[in-house]
């Protein structure tokens, strides 16, 4: 997932005054209609990420990517666009030899863009250079200044006519397809003749059987991974569409370039398509719909397989965000952008809303000329993905957002899921509450993030950072770049780097990283040759230091620490590799002692995205390594799909069947693998609260969660409790249905899942405009939820109440244990108060039974009612004992805040005499514990029962107060120094805390109002006040 940080950049190639909006403008609530000449039509960015180019009306500009700058501007003449019209669209060859202009009266102007390797541009000399500092950043600064930029050029080319208009451009490796509107036909044309002189090839769209008879081509994307082309036509449907390898060479013969499959029909206008993305990474495709709405498609096969997958919901109403104008995957496809008329917004890849620009304020935008979060025209990524450059109508602004992104997304480590780890363009970014007491977790204070800048003498030369990997401990972080690796202490601060840049560019990290204890093991390839490097944190980084090195046959797709010592290695020859870690005191060395082929069973490697296993007990403590991959059963991550391999013996023979357990799946964790990240909070086990429970057997029990698996589909984290009951469930020689698995919604993006506090822990972005500022920025924040309600749930519903309570046990100690088993009680509440169905199937019985040992048990029951509609509270007693009852057992216990609470319930199910009897005996009790501020609120709750004043007269006393009694006349005591108010015409009904009987309440807590109105900073019938 991605999270937009700070203020936008902003760049332009031509010097623009800033403007101010006409004030008229600004009072209609309107964006001022000028018209910039000078404004930006078209962006788009090489495959390397190197080179990008944009247009106005009138001429072309290449930049640098990464720094931006200006490499090179040509303007057209005023013939040019006299002949062949303005520019309307830009297109760039893939690696950015050739860029194509697309003129509004059906032209095609093409560049050559040339790199100078000798020339160079952006040269810097600095007055007094030697006076500086002679630091090694400092001087590969001064050299890169002196260095400066190579120079490019940009070199007219050709014109092409199409005389049959043009409605679609792709510009591809050897070819530029044309979709033309009259005749619609689509025509490619090669960059260069073939062999046989031609290079131009025609089809007419009535001629390709797939499509839509009438219909003609609107838009056109290309992937050239899935080699899958999308094609959007003027009815509203979208095509899957393939390059047909051979054409028939029979001038006479009908050519049929292309074959395609209709995957997207839309019911009505509203759904028809406008745009499209496509996302190798995970097989998808994206489609834009009129009405705001993303529809996305599974591409299973390249023979029509193509169902739908989800949609996506735009952020706001059509009128506010407008149609959407552009769309763009992420470069490692875990995050979706849209751009609207009205502004833009990010979704992860299987439909988790991230940050828009629709939560701000317009007209504080509009005031500051801050047309990015107002509207988007054309968008891309750079730098790996830790940039985002965005133009907007009628502005020749480029504008840039810099990203952070989960280190999941670029190396797909159990400790990087267990630990938050974001990576920027230049930084990393540590969350540090994991360290920290479980309040102090939870917390969104931003001190809690520790940001690390990134050598600059590393990333000046091997930008972008592609990949990051933390160590389960959070002691050790290890980045990579396009060459060579680095690796940083939390503990020290302090990073290593290669002293020898030879050493350092000899080698390309591909397949992963991973930790164990000090040790980084790296996938990497040297001269195409494939290794294993482990590398010592207390060791500096050079050829001669390395620990060891373990050649494989081919590359690695990724490696995975599973267990204590055990490293998994899955290559693209697809076998996988058991290696053992073996630490002596002298050295440590990586011993293979198994392999397991998975030809035919993995179709294709290259899209396993992560690799672990799950071994039985009897082989993890007893069993010998060499037979762990007999023993194993494997957990593959494919796309989307996570795959479960187990191994069976039929017949003296050894077989494998592969089941699909979960699909849409982003990340997924298996809490065997966190190692000491899983242990209890409590680490011993008590007998069960209620020591009536049946005696508690099986795993599960004794592990609480350790044995959990858990993932992310996108919109709520599923957990699977115990992961040896699934594995026996998954076997085919059961014949079971596979467990259901407890899904735990949130409503912001979970990153982390922290077993031993009890809750889900992600990141949420949040838009800031001040007013003392003229710019808008994004942060992010902290956000927590507790899975414990969820987990306890799913066992009561299992009929398993044992297992529940030993659940809660390990969690009792934490701050928050009171508040979990309330959100347990409210979550029952709110799906039985209008529920119909038979009492036997009611669950709330189960739920106050294991409530009801527990200390603070009259506590959540009295929250609950505070925190429900008064509706939900005949629910609720139905299966409690009676008011009275509670109200009797929470004096009994001195329990006098809970016992107030209670009489909120007293007064709405019973007489008026009966409550205000038990408000005057409660009113003695606080009297006696000298608790005032109680006595000042019950006295507000007799007034609300008798306006009058005599019932609180009585009651004054009875107790002795009011007079030359118990109570002396001292500041402190003044406030109970009431005098017999009497009733006046129109006086106010005071309630407890500014509460009235049957006045809905809200679910979640807030703040109680006191009689005049005002929010207090205290409800003081909660238990947890004071």
């Amino acid at each position: 997932m991605y999270w937009p940080m700070g203020a936008a950049r902003i760049y332009s190639a031509n010097r623009t005054r800033r403007k101010d909006h006409d004030d008229h403008d600004l009072q209609e609530g309107r964006e001022s209609p000028r018209n910039d000449s000078n404004a930006l039509l078209g962006l788009r960015t090489s495959r390397s990420g190197h080179l990008l180019t944009t247009i106005t009306a009138t001429s072309i500009t290449i930049w640098q990517a990464s720094p931006i700058v200006v490499l090179a501007t040509s303007s057209r003449s005023v013939s040019s666009l006299r002949d062949y019209g303005p520019n309307v669209a830009v297109l760039l060859r893939p690696d950015a030899s050739i860029a194509v202009v697309q003129t509004s009266n059906g032209f095609l102007v093409t560049y050559s863009i040339i790199v100078d390797p000798i020339n160079r541009v952006y040269q810097q000399i600095r007055e007094g250079e030697a006076q500086q500092k002679a630091t090694d950043a400092n001087r590969l600064i001064l050299e890169q200044e002196r260095a400066g930029l190579r120079e490019v050029n940009i070199k007219f080319r050709m014109v092409i006519r199409i005389d049959a208009g043009i409605a679609a451009v792709l510009a591809l490796d050897n070819e530029v397809i044309v979709a033309t509107k009259k005749p619609a036909a689509v025509q490619c044309i090669m960059w260069s003749p073939d062999s046989a002189g031609r290079q131009t090839s025609t089809e007419l769209i009535s001629r390709m059987a797939w499509i839509q008879k009438g219909s003609k081509i609107h838009a056109m994307v290309y992937d050239r991974a899935m080699s899958l082309a999308v094609w959007v036509t003027s009815d509203g449907r979208a095509y899957a569409v393939q390059r047909r390898s051979e054409t028939s060479k029979d001038p006479g013969e009908v050519q049929r370039l292309f074959r395609g499959y209709g995957f997207h029909n839309p019911e009505n206008s509203s759904l028809e398509a406008t745009h499209a993305a496509i996302n190798a990474r995970f097989s998808l495709l994206a489609i834009a719909c009129m009405r705001g709405e993303i529809h996305i498609y599974t591409a299973r096969d390249y023979a029509g397989s193509i169902p739908l997958s989800h949609k996506l919901v735009p952020p706001a109403s059509l009128s506010t965000t407008g149609q959407i104008t552009c769309l763009s995957y992420s470069p490692d496809g875990y995050g979706l952008v849209a751009g609207y008329e009205h502004g833009w917004a990010i979704w992860s890849v299987y439909g988790k809303p991230g940050a828009s620009s629709f939560n701000a304020d317009t007209n504080a935008s509009r005031t500051n000329d801050e047309r990015w979060l107002l509207s988007v025209n054309n968008m891309s990524w750079v730098n790996a993905g830790s940039e985002l450059l965005l133009t907007s109508a009628n502005d020749s602004r480029l504008w840039v957002v810099e990203m952070a992104k989960s280190a999941v997304t670029s190396c797909f480590s159990s400790a990087n899921i267990n630990r938050t780890l974001l990576l920027t363009s230049s930084h990393l970014m540590i969350y540090r509450g994991f360290d920290l007491p479980s309040t102090a977790t939870i917390s969104a204070d931003s001190s809690l993030w520790q940001q690390v800048a990134v050598p600059i003498l590393y990333i000046t030369k091997q930008r972008p950072i592609r990949s990051a990997v933390i160590s389960h401990d959070g002691r050790y972080i290890a980045v990579a770049g396009k060459r060579g690796l680095a690796h940083y202490s939390v503990g020290s601060g302090r990073w290593k780097t290669f002293d020898d840049s030879e050493a350092e560019n000899a080698f390309v990290v591909r397949g992963g990283m991973c930790w164990y204890q000090h040790v980084l093991i790296a996938a990497v390839e040297s001269d195409e040759s494939y290794e294993l490097r482990l590398y010592s944190r207390e060791l500096g980084l050079n050829a001669e230091s390395l620990l060891h090195t373990q050649k494989l046959p081919s590359a690695a797709v990724v490696i995975s620490m599973t267990g204590q010592d055990s490293l998994l290695v899955y290559t693209y020859e697809n076998v996988l590799y058991h290696y053992i870690v073996n630490a002596s005191d002298t050295a440590v060395t990586l011993i293979q002692v198994g392999r397991l082929a998975l030809n035919g069973i993995v179709r294709a490697p290259a899209r396993v995205r992560a690799v672990t296993w799950i071994l039985p007990d009897f082989q993890l403590r007893d069993g010998d390594p060499s037979q762990d991959v007999a023993h194993a059963s494997v957990l593959f991550l494919v796309d989307a799909k996570l795959v479960l391999l187990q191994s069976s013996v039929n017949e003296g023979t050894q077989k494998y069947d592969m089941r699909v357990i979960a699909n849409n799946v982003e990340y997924f964790d298996v809490m065997r693998d966190q190692g000491t990240l899983v242990d209890s909070p409590s680490q011993s086990l008590a007998e069960s609260p209620s020591g009536e429970h049946s005696p508690i057997t099986g795993l599960h029990a004794d592990r609480g969660l350790r044995d959990s698996l858990w993932f992310f589909d996108g919109e709520s984290v599923r957990c699977w409790t115990d992961i040896e009951d699934l594995l026996e469930s998954a076997s085919s020689e059961n014949d079971r249905d596979m467990p259901p698995s407890v899904s735990i919604a949130t409503d912001f993006y979970p990153t982390s899942i922290l077993l031993s506090r009890g809750i889900i822990l992600g990141l949420d972005s949040e838009l800031i405009q001040r007013r003392d500022v003229r710019f808008a920025m994004f942060r992010h924040t902290i956000r927590t939820q507790l899975f414990l309600p969820h987990i306890l749930r799913k066992c009561l519903s299992d009929l398993d109440p044992a297992a529940a309570s030993v659940l809660a046990l390990r969690y009792q100690d934490l701050p928050y244990f009171s508040h979990a088993l309330e959100l347990l009680l409210h979550m029952v509440l709110d799906d039985e108060v209008d529920a119909t169905f038979n009492a036997e199937d009611s669950l709330m019985p189960s739920v106050v039974s294991f409530l009801s040992p527990f200390p603070d048990y009259l506590d959540i029951v009295v929250q609950c009612t505070r925190k429900t509609e008064v509706r939900s509270w005949r629910t609720l007693f139905a299966y409690l004992p009676s008011p009275q009852q509670l109200f009797e057992e929470s004096l009994e216990k001195n329990l006098l805040k809970t016992a107030g609470g209670y009489l909120l319930v007293l007064h709405t199910f019973q007489e008026l005499e009966t409550s205000s009897e038990q408000c005057i005996r409660l009113l003695q009790k606080a009297k006696e514990a000298g608790d005032w501020d109680l006595c000042k609120e019950l006295g507000r709750f007799l007034m609300a029962l008798d306006a009058s004043g005599d019932t609180l007269h009585e009651a004054l006393n009875r107790m002795s107060i009011n007079g030359a009694g118990e109570v002396n006349n001292t500041p402190s005591d003044r406030s109970l120094l009431v005098a017999t108010p009497r009733p006046t015409k129109g006086r106010k009904q005071y309630w407890l805390n500014g509460y009235s009987p049957g006045s809905p309440r809200r679910a979640s807590s807030e703040a109680c109002l006191s009689p005049n109105g005002t929010a207090d900073s205290e409800d003081y019938f909660s238990s947890r006040s004071g």
